[in-house]
C-alpha cells in the first residue's frame, strides 16, 4: 500500500493511506491514543493481576504500540512476549520519514526503534532481556493462534468500515479462544456492532473513556 506520512495534533507522526482514506492513528494525537488505548487501559492495567505478559499486536505499523510497550517494560522489569501481525510492513525509507526523534525525547527508548523494525520476520527476537518480539507478516484471517496462548491483545486493525473483514464474529470469537482466562482485548473502537460482536464471542465488554478527541474505547475481558 502508498502511505504518506502526516503528522497528527500532538506533534507525533502517523501514516495515511490513500487508497483507503484511513490514517494509522488518531488525528488528534498517535503518541496519545497509543499511550492511553494501549498501555494504560491495556498493558497497564494486566500487569496489575500477572508479572508477565504474552502480548498480540494486530497492526503492527508504524512501531510506536511496540515502543512504548518496550519503554514500560524497561521502565517496570515486566517480561513481555510481543507477537505482532503485519500484512503489509513498511519500507526502510517509509520508517526514516516517521521521524520519531522529533516525539519520542527518550534517547535511550530511540536507540530501539529502529532494532524494532529491523528485527527478522517470522522468529522470536530478545530486543531485551525482558522483551521478545516475533514479526509475523500475516493476515489475522490467517493467523491460528493457540488456545489460551495470550493475556493481553492489542486490536489495532484499521476502522471497521475500512477493513470489514477484520471486525467479523469469527475473528473476535478466535482472539476469544486465544486469550487465557481474565486476558483482555483493548481498542480505540467503540462502534456498537464491534461490541456486539465482542459479547457473542463471550466478552465482556467495558465502555471505557477515549483520548483526547474520542468520547470512548472498547475493552473486552475473558
Amino acid at each position: 500500500m502508498h502511505v504518506e506520512v502526516r503528522q497528527t495534533k500532538d506533534g507525533s507522526s502517523t501514516l495515511f493511506v490513500p487508497e483507503l482514506n484511513e490514517h494509522y492513528h488518531s488525528v488528534h494525537g498517535a503518541l496519545q491514543e497509543s499511550q492511553h488505548v494501549f498501555i494504560k487501559m491495556g498493558l497497564q492495567a494486566t500487569l496489575e493481576r500477572l508479572p508477565a505478559v504474552r502480548l498480540l499486536e494486530v497492526g503492527f505499523g508504524t512501531g510506536l504500540n511496540a515502543l512504548l510497550t518496550l519503554q514500560h517494560s524497561l521502565a517496570t522489569g515486566a517480561t513481555v512476549q510481543y507477537d505482532t501481525l503485519e500484512k503489509y510492513p513498511l519500507s526502510a525509507e517509509v520508517v526514516d520519514k516517521l521521524e520519531f526523534e522529533k516525539f519520542i525525547l527518550n534517547p535511550e527508548l530511540l536507540d530501539f526503534f529502529q532494532p524494532l523494525h529491523a528485527a527478522p520476520w517470522e522468529q522470536p527476537v530478545p530486543i531485551t532481556p525482558n522483551f521478545t518480539l516475533q514479526k509475523l507478516e500475516i493476515d489475522l484471517e490467517a493467523f491460528a493462534p493457540a488456545p489460551e496462548s495470550y493475556d493481553l491483545i492489542y486490536f489495532d486493525a484499521f476502522a471497521p468500515e475500512k477493513q470489514p473483514h477484520l471486525w467479523t464474529d469469527a475473528i473476535f470469537q478466535k482472539l476469544y479462544d486465544a486469550l487465557a482466562p481474565g486476558g483482555r482485548l483493548v481498542t480505540y473502537c467503540a462502534k456498537g456492532s464491534f461490541k456486539r460482536s465482542l459479547k457473542a464471542a463471550g466478552f465482556t465488554v467495558e465502555a471505557l473513556p477515549g483520548p483526547p478527541g474520542k468520547r470512548e474505547m472498547t475493552r473486552g475481558v475473558k
